[in-house]
Parts: C-alpha cells; structure tokens; sequence
C-alpha cells in the first residue's frame, strides 16, 4: 500500500515538519556529537523538495528551562544541515534560520519560502507552551505551514503542541507520517502486532524496574525473553542465588519472581544469563573473572554476561523469526565488558542474514549496534528511545494518534 505521505504532491506547498534534531552538541564549541537524528530526517525533506515544495522545519533541542539560551540554540545545526541536504540533493540547498518559532520574523521567511527552500525554526521548547500542550501555542505554529509531517518518532510520547495538538488544525489530508515515522511505526507494528514466531525478546539494562511493562506487554506475544545487564541480577537474587555486590533492586524481588512465574504460565521462556563477567570494582581496569550468575563472590559484582550465556543466548537468537532487542548485555562502554553485548550483535545480524525481522531499539542498542558496525545488518534500527519503550508497552502514543486517528 501507498503511504499518504509518499502518494502526496507537495508541489507549491509549505510542509511544516516536526523533526527531531535533538542532538549533542559541544558545550564549548557547539560541534555536533552524533548527527544520526538529522540524517534519519534527510529522505522526508528530499522527497518535498524534489516535488517542488517548501520546507519549515520545527525541532527542541536540549531541557531549556527558563526562555531562549545559546547552548540550546538550533542556529549552531543550520550550517552542517545545509550540508546534509546540499549533498542528497546534488545542489546547494540553502537552510535560512529564523530566531523564533512564531511571531513576526518566522511568518514572514515562511510565508516568502520558494519552491526548493528550507527554514530552520528556533527551538521551541524556549516556550514553555510547548511541553504544555497550549492550543493557543499550536495553532501559532500552524499558520506556518500548508501541511503538517510529524517525522519525529523521538518525541511520538509526549502530549506536547508541535508533536500532537498541532495537528487538530490541519484536515485529514493535510496532515501525514514522513518517511521516518512511517518506517519506525511499520517497524514496530509488525513486531508487535505481526511477529512470525519464534519472536525472542532480548531485555537489557540496569533496571528491572525500568522494563517492568515491556516485559509483561511481551509475555503475551514472545516465545523467548533473553534477560541481561544489570536487571539480570535482581531476577537472580529473587530465586536464591548468590549475587556479589552486583546490582539489585531489593523492591523489586517479588515483581521478579511474578514475570517468571506468569511466563511459565504463559509458556513464554525466560532465559537468565547462566554466567557472568565479574569484576572486583565498577571500573575499565578492574580484575576480572567468570563466575556463575548466582554465584558471584562476595565483593565482587556483575558487568557482562559471560561466555556460556553469550553462547546459549545466541543459539536462541539464531533460531528466532522475529527479534526484537532493548538493553545491552553489559556495561559494554568498558572494552572488558562489552564481549557479551557484542555476541548478541553478532548474533541478531547473523539471524538477520538468514531471513528474520530485526528491530534494535533504545538509546544503548542503537549505541551498541554503532558501536560494533551492524547497524547495517539489522532489519531496523529505532531512533525514538523513551518512544519506543512506551510503544512495546502497549501505550498510546499522543504524536501517533493525532494523526492515525482521524
């Protein structure tokens, strides 16, 4: 099926984007850290200039608190855009900027933007309307633009005026998914909804509280939970295992025990690393050894999984039609604790290679998956973190409904 956004003509339009160009910057130069949010927006912009539309792009950057500040400035990003767009289309793209996101100067370089043009707005989050999700807000923004795209997946869960109540003043045709939300939303749709079994769901991080909902939203819908980092330890300790000083979240002994007890209800199968890297301090020159998982001397503590549960977790992974993975292994930024995070790359490219549907998201797989250079050999690499997370979580995401309910 066509996507409204790709069926459109946005010849003589202005289309006005939400993006999320959310990036690092250096907090004395301003360089950019890590451009992957803009370049992810890059097809969405290419396809409306090459209708021989206009472009008004909308974006936060960083948690201003009171009103405009240098630091959170989208002024310091409008040079190396322009690069980014010069170089898809194969001319020189001129990006103007305009130093608000309403009033006087915003309507004027819009309501002057040509065909082939772009605007970069200030960042909206210098107005507290924005997080609010002030209609009066919204609807200034509006008059900007002909069309309104949400390309913004990052910022999908968050009620805010330019992600979701913005869009109640654009008619059902006049408002759309880009490319980038589309994609992230068929991306999770199908794992979610259409996942050819066996689906394993592979569940990182420090904290089981973190992941509570996910994991009992995905009981109902994989065949395998792969539990790793640091929230592996609090499922061990809740069986009697012996843990070290490895994290744990005593609260949380119980709320461990249920997710497996409903999982062998359900016929789901936990997979708990077997062993583990153990260190004897939360430090990249630490002594290191292998240990049982609920085993681990005292005064020593868990930061990888090791060798037998990168192995038992791969063959898992290598047999599996449908993947999903959220949370690395370990504390993968220390080269002596990566390896476990690394097999799991390895591991989820090579059932890739063989015919499943990969989908890698939050803010430390998509690092992980960087990092070690698979990005490219899994299916789809999510940009939304906390968006993404709520998602597999069976929440209702505000930036989606506005415009996939009509």
């Amino acid at each position: 099926m066509t996507s409204p956004f790709v069926a459109f003509n946005f010849s003589g339009k202005k289309a006005l984007i939400r993006v999320d160009f959310n990036v690092p910057l250096d907090k004395q130069t301003y360089a950019i850290g890590d451009d992957n949010r803009m370049r992810a927006a890059v097809p969405t912009i290419v396809k409306i200039l090459q209708d021989g539309g206009s472009v008004i792009l909308m974006s936060h950057l960083g948690r201003p608190k009171e009103g405009p500040e240098t630091k959170s400035s989208l002024i310091h990003i409008t040079g190396h855009l322009q690069t980014l767009l010069s170089n898809a289309m194969n001319k020189e793209v001129l990006v103007q900027f305009a130093n608000d996101c309403i009033g006087q100067e915003a309507y004027d370089k819009s309501e002057n933007l040509k065909a082939g043009e772009v605007l970069l707005l200030e960042n909206l989050r210098f107005y507290k309307e924005e997080e609010k999700g002030d209609a009066s807000f919204a609807e200034k923004l509006s008059k900007l633009g002909d069309v309104y795209v949400n390309d913004a997946f990052g910022t999908a869960h968050r009620a805010h005026a330019s992600t979701a109540v913005i869009a109640q003043y654009f008619s059902a045709d006049k408002k759309m998914f880009g490319l980038l939300m589309e994609g992230e939303v068929r991306a999770a749709e199908l794992v979610l909804h259409k996942a050819a079994k066996p689906f394993t769901a592979i569940i990182g991080g420090a904290k089981v509280s973190d992941k509570i909902l996910i994991i009992e939203n995905l009981l109902e819908r994989a065949t395998d939970i792969i539990i790793g980092g640091g929230m592996a330890y609090t499922f061990m300790k809740a069986q009697g295992g012996q843990i070290g000083k490895s994290l744990c979240e005593e609260d949380r002994l119980n709320t461990a025990l249920d997710i497996l007890n409903k999982a062998a209800a359900k016929g789901v199968n936990i997979h708990l690393p077997e062993d583990s890297v153990v260190a004897d301090n939360f430090a990249a020159d630490a002594n290191t050894n292998i240990a049982q998982s609920n085993q681990v001397p005292d005064g020593w503590m868990g930061l990888d999984i090791g060798p037998e549960a990168a192995a038992s977790f791969a063959a898992t992974i290598k047999s599996s039609k449908t993947i999903l993975w959220n949370g690395p292994m370990g504390v993968f930024e220390m080269e002596k604790f990566q390896e476990g995070t690394k097999a799991i790359a390895v591991a989820v490219a090579e059932a890739t290679a063989n015919g499943a549907f990969s989908l890698v998201g939050g803010g430390d797989s998509v690092a992980a998956v960087n990092q070690f250079g698979f990005a490219d050999q899994v299916s789809y690499v999510s940009t939304g973190g906390g968006a993404m997370l709520e998602y597999f979580e069976g929440k209702v995401l505000p930036g989606i409904a506005a415009i996939a309910v009509q």
